[in-house]
This record gives structure tokens, C-alpha cells and sequence, in this order.
């Protein structure tokens, strides 16, 4: 009965004053579903465990065989009852692409993942209670243009961990930073470091040095340094396109200015073999002026000239 009336009610729109005084209004609910493709690096999965530890609403998920096919990835979420999808995609066994796509209707951006650092390699000393909530710090970049608004939202639904999701702690004791520079979005994540002041007062005119305790004492509100530490994973993220829907759909935004990783070794070999196709050319001009000249030498000796030879036959 008293469901019945609690939906009567607010149907009414008389469980606004309710809602408000229980606080019990409308909750984030946010859940990520976290997985990978076939051919990733132990650099990849070191990665993947990282984001992992670092989003309690997460969920991880074995390898994904097919590359093609992305479009199951709507089925697999809707199966974990996840509205949001975190998909590495290995190509090569070098390079790497992150897919991140609000399940079922999209929209979905595809990044090309570059200059990876997972904390183990980092080895910094920041750290960070494991199912706390981080503070999402993003450049004023981002709401300079349509594609970075939409890239900030997924970011703020993938990242922004919910207040009461689960194996979430009651603290906030990190931060996750976003910036954009030279197209490409730069992705840091800190410690919130809180430190007291020092025990002792500096002596002023040759007096002795005041202890902290006899000086008096300001309650809860006393000043903290609060500094940051870096904790990790460090990456960097280039947008390659924005299509409409979940996984597929019209493409509503196409970076021109990317260009492929198989493009630039493309362009690197052809380099390497230009070179070597000059300097075989040189060599041949060389021998041939060298004969015309006479100079081909043997053993620091002028070479006999054969027989047979043209000059010979017909000088």
C-alpha cells in the first residue's frame, strides 16, 4: 500500500518535498564494462589493470575475439547491465586503440592510445585508497569545440565514479586530470597529499621557539598544506572519429589531421630504402666515370687493359 501511494504521489508531483527532505532524489547510475581484444602486450594488460583498480564501478571481462564485429560489445553490456563500455583494441601487437561508447545508443569515439605508462614502470610514490572516489579536473579546452564536449561527457560517465556504486569507499583522496594539448588529450592522475604544518614556530628577535601545542588551537578548520602526487598510469588519447550509435552509425566528427601508425612506418621504410637506392646509384656513376677516365685500379696498380676491349680494337 504504501508503494502504491508513494507512486500516486509522485505522479502528482507531490513527492518533490519527500525526495528532497530524505534525499533520496535521482542517483548517477553508472557501470563500466572493461575488456580487450586478442593480441595486447603484457603493457596493455598491465594498463587494463590499472583503470581497473582506479574505477570501482567497473567490471572486467575477458578478451573479445572478434575485431569486426564490434557490435556485440551492446550485447555483452546489456548482459552485465552496463551503460558504458571501456574497449581496447590491439592491431599488430603494437599499436593500441581505445573505444569508449555509451551502450545501447551510442555516441562512440574511437582513440588512438600513444606514449603508455603504467605504474610499475613509473614507480611513483603517490598512492591512493583502492574504491576511493577521484575529483575529475578537466582543461577549459574541452568546451571549446562540439567533438571535445562530447569526448568530456563520456570521459566524466566512464571516470566519474558514482557516489554509492559499489566497492566504492566514502573518501575522495585523488585526482584525475584531462588536458588537451596540440590535439591530443593528455591524461594524469594525482594524489591529494594533505600534510600539517610544522611543530615548531620559527624565534623571533632571539626568543625561544613557541611549541604548536600552547598556541591556540583552531579547531577542525586548522590550515593544511595540500599538495599533489602523481600516482599513475600516464597515456596520451587522439581522436580518430565520433560516430552517432553504439558502435557504428553515421560518422559525426572525423579528425583529419590523424594519421595511421602503419602510414608513418610506411613512410619510415620507404625513407630507408631511398637512401639506400641513392647511395647503390652513386656507387655505379662512380664506377662508370672511373672507367671512362681509366682509373680503375687494381691492388693501387692501373688495371691492363684487356684485349677484347673497345679502345683496343678500335683506338
Amino acid at each position: 500500500m504504501a508503494a502504491v501511494y508513494k507512486s500516486i504521489s509522485r505522479a502528482n508531483g507531490a513527492g518533490k518535498d519527500e525526495d528532497k527532505s530524505t534525499g533520496t532524489g535521482r542517483k548517477n547510475k553508472q557501470k563500466v564494462l572493461i575488456l580487450s581484444s586478442r593480441g595486447v602486450t603484457y603493457r596493455h594488460r598491465h594498463l587494463l589493470n590499472d583503470l581497473y583498480s582506479l574505477l570501482p564501478h567497473s567490471r572486467k571481462e575477458a578478451k573479445l575475439d572478434t575485431k569486426t564485429k564490434l557490435y556485440q560489445l551492446n550485447e555483452l553490456a546489456e548482459l552485465y547491465n552496463c551503460n558504458n563500455v571501456f574497449f581496447f583494441e590491439a592491431r599488430k601487437g603494437k599499436d593500441l586503440y581505445v573505444w569508449m561508447s555509451k551502450a545501447p545508443n551510442g555516441p562512440t569515439v574511437k582513440m588512438h592510445l600513444q606514449n603508455l605508462h603504467t605504474m610499475e614502470e613509473l614507480h611513483f610514490t603517490g598512492n591512493c585508497l583502492k574504491g576511493s572516489r577521484p575529483i575529475l579536473s578537466f582543461d577549459a579546452s574541452f568546451e571549446k569545440q562540439p567533438h571535445l564536449r562530447v569526448i568530456k561527457e563520456l570521459l566524466t560517465h566512464i571516470f566519474g565514479v558514482p557516489k554509492g556504486a559499489r566497492k566504492t569507499k566514502p573518501f575522495v583522496d585523488h585526482v584525475m586530470g584531462f588536458t588537451v594539448a596540440d590535439g591530443k588529450i593528455w591524461i594524469r592522475c594525482y594524489q591529494i597529499n594533505e600534510t600539517e604544518p610544522g611543530k615548531k614556530k620559527p624565534a623571533a628577535d632571539g626568543d625561544a621557539a613557541m611549541d604548536v601545542d600552547d598556541a591556540p588551537k583552531k579547531g577542525r578548520n586548522a590550515e593544511t598544506d595540500v599538495s599533489l602526487v602523481e600516482i599513475g598510469p600516464r597515456f596520451v588519447l587522439t581522436p580518430i572519429v565520433i560516430l552517432e550509435s553504439s558502435f557504428g552509425g553515421p560518422v559525426i566528427y572525423e579528425n583529419k589531421e590523424f594519421v595511421s601508425p602503419n602510414q608513418v612506418r610506411s613512410e619510415l621504410r620507404m625513407a630507408k630504402a631511398g637512401r639506400y637506392n641513392r647511395r647503390s646509384e652513386q656507387g655505379v656513376e662512380r664506377k662508370v666515370k672511373r672507367g671512362d677516365l681509366g682509373l680503375n685500379t687494381e691492388g693501387g696498380r692501373k688495371k691492363p687493359r684487356d684485349e677484347l676491349d673497345s679502345r683496343v680494337l678500335f683506338g
